[in-house]
């Protein structure tokens, strides 16, 4: 069984970070044996999804005249897709920035996301998630309070917690839990409160997933 850490926060006080950490300490007592890596999309090499890479894609996946440049080029953004599919659980911690996602999260999402590796298409069927049977828990932040399910006064402007949920479904990946610290600008002690709430629910999801 192996675990991947997704880590989004470039902020080592990181409010979500804190949580998910717990998450992983209780997901290795569960299962002492699993492997646990962590991808820090703050420190990963990550290949530009540019206009070279783009022209890699199509190369290598339609014409099948790429040149060694080209494969070598694509065969970067499959080897971090390789090891993002390896992974049985997931647990993924992120901020919100400007009402949505970090860019170094969206850079991962889009580098790992290919056709052929985790999601597929045909005519006949469309699109097709080849990543079921996975589940992944997510720990949100941020700085006012949108609601976990966007019910909140404040709710409609939150594209964070969509736009996760759309790509891992895309993939075929469960959503297991979610868990929210927010708001985090406020109250000291409230924070407090929140954040060990937070831990005790990432506690018992690692015990449950």
């Amino acid at each position: 069984m192996k675990l991947l850490h997704i880590q989004a926060s470039p902020s080592i006080a990181s409010h979500s970070r804190e949580v998910a950490d717990a998450f992983v300490a209780g997901y290795r007592e569960r299962h002492p044996g699993a492997e646990v890596e962590t991808a820090d999309v703050w420190q990963l090499d990550l290949p530009e999804f540019d206009a070279d890479m783009i022209a890699a894609k199509f190369a290598v996946l339609r014409s099948q005249q790429a040149s060694e440049a080209q494969q070598r080029l694509w065969a970067r953004a499959v080897a971090h897709a390789e090891t993002f599919n390896a992974a049985d659980h997931y647990v993924i911690n992120l901020p919100m920035w400007n009402l949505g996602l970090p860019y170094k999260l969206k850079h991962y999402i889009d580098v790992v996301t290919l056709p052929g590796q985790n999601w597929a298409w045909s005519r006949e069927t469309g699109y097709r998630p080849l990543l079921a049977g996975k589940r992944a828990v997510l720990v949100y932040s941020s700085a006012s309070d949108y609601g976990a399910d966007g019910l909140s006064a404040q709710g409609h402007l939150d594209s964070q917690k969509a736009a996760m949920r759309a790509w891992l479904r895309f993939l075929g990946i469960e959503v297991a839990q979610e868990i929210v610290v927010a708001p985090t600008l406020g109250d000291p002690s409230a924070l407090a409160a929140l954040k060990e709430a937070a831990r005790l629910e990432a506690e018992a999801a690692a015990a449950a997933i």
